[in-house]
């Protein structure tokens, strides 16, 4: 039986063209090695998952490469990158800084400095998480990192630049990452989904990359979770959303169509049947939320563009604008962003957020009495 391997791993990217949605890292990383111009020190700074290790690693093997490319890609193919592949390079230290934080393990990385390598160009040392330093650590590496020897290159990374002192940062070229985003994971996904033979629905592949919140690696996760769960290896948005928990949208178009039509006891049956299957009522009022504000970009032709779903979901939006004005919108999404802010701290959450339906329901009947308290005060003028 063949040992499976997540995607995460198995497609994880080996050369600069195939980073996801970190063009402008991997265009100026090219442009170093180009022009010659590489940095003695790195920082790659950035949310988990959106390859700032990847790309410590594709640096590491790039510049060490005996037969680079036209386009500055390494060629995979010389004893180098053989060698990095196989994990047996002796040009390339990786250090995990959580667990080797101590001012000895720092010593005994810059130790290892003072030799030249015996194959390739470059020595260079990956330090992840190297936020977790001790400050002794950091000032053990201060003079090295500032003056390495001509073949080192240290990259470090991390998710918490803030932590990490101020005399190290001046000492490092520093590269912000992105959150990736919905759009270039659930590219991917689909890419990774027709190589391994998976069906999929686009809609269930775009909410995976939305819970994943900009994190490649965390969408991957949740994708190979759902194939697992499948029998017979596709990816539906039914599934998907029974998996990872998440509310169906058809629910909150329900509840803003029963506030509309002032259906005070259909919103509270809806948020009943919500509560029975499993869902928290603070998810639902946060979800509730983001729908009004969906339906707020949806008003204007200029700001639709801004919601990321489906077209056919899409539709939907722009359906339910046309029957909810923007005074409306605007008053639920107060009501709700303070239900929001006080649920914590309120002894009968249920009723918390049952309170904030009632007063939306009867947003439309206080928008009638107050035009028709405008027109009286009119004709008296």
């Amino acid at each position: 039986m063949e040992n499976f391997v997540v995607s995460a791993r198995k497609y994880r990217p080996a050369d600069f063209k195939s980073v996801v949605g970190q063009q402008h890292i991997t265009t100026t990383l090219q442009n170093a090695i180009k022009n010659n111009h590489l940095a003695q020190a790195f920082l790659f700074c950035g949310p988990r998952g959106v390859g700032k290790t990847t790309c410590a690693r594709i640096l590491a093997k790039t510049i060490n490469c005996e037969d680079l490319q036209a386009d500055f890609e390494a060629c995979g193919k010389c004893e180098s990158c053989v060698s990095f592949q196989n994990n047996s390079s002796f040009n390339i230290y990786e250090l995990d800084a959580a667990s080797n934080n101590s001012v000895d393990d720092i010593r005994n990385l810059v130790d290892q400095v003072r030799y030249a390598p015996q194959k390739g160009q470059y020595k260079v040392y990956i330090i992840d998480e190297v936020h977790m330093l001790s400050n002794q650590a950091f000032n053990a590496f201060l003079k090295t990192l500032e003056e390495p020897p001509k073949y080192a290159i240290f990259i470090l990374a991390t998710t918490e630049k803030h932590k990490i002192i101020p005399t190290i940062l001046s000492r490092c070229q520093i590269f912000d990452f992105n959150r990736i985003q919905i759009k270039d994971i659930s590219t991917h996904l689909q890419y990774i989904a027709e190589k391994e033979t998976v069906d999929y629905e686009e809609e269930a592949l775009r909410l995976i990359a939305t819970k994943a919140d900009g994190a490649l690696r965390d969408a991957l996760s949740m994708f190979d979770l759902i194939v697992t769960y499948s029998a017979g290896k596709k990816v539906t948005y039914h599934e998907t959303i029974g998996n990872l928990h998440i509310l169906d949208y058809d629910y909150y178009f329900k509840v803003v169509d029963a506030l509309v039509s002032e259906n005070l006891s259909q919103v509270l049956l809806i948020f009943d049947e919500i509560l029975k299957k499993g869902f928290d009522g603070h998810n639902f009022i946060v979800g509730l939320c983001e729908h009004f504000r969906d339906l707020l970009v949806a008003k204007d032709p200029a700001t639709v563009e801004l919601i990321e779903v489906s077209e056919t979901a899409k539709e939907r939006y722009l359906q339910q604008t046309e029957a909810a004005s923007a005074s409306f919108l605007l008053s639920a999404l107060n009501i709700a962003n303070q239900c929001d802010i006080h649920y914590k701290t309120s002894k009968n959450q249920r009723l918390h957020v049952e309170l904030a339906l009632m007063k939306m329901a009867k947003l439309p009947q206080a928008f009638r009495l107050s035009m028709m308290a405008a027109e009286d005060s009119k004709k008296k003028a």
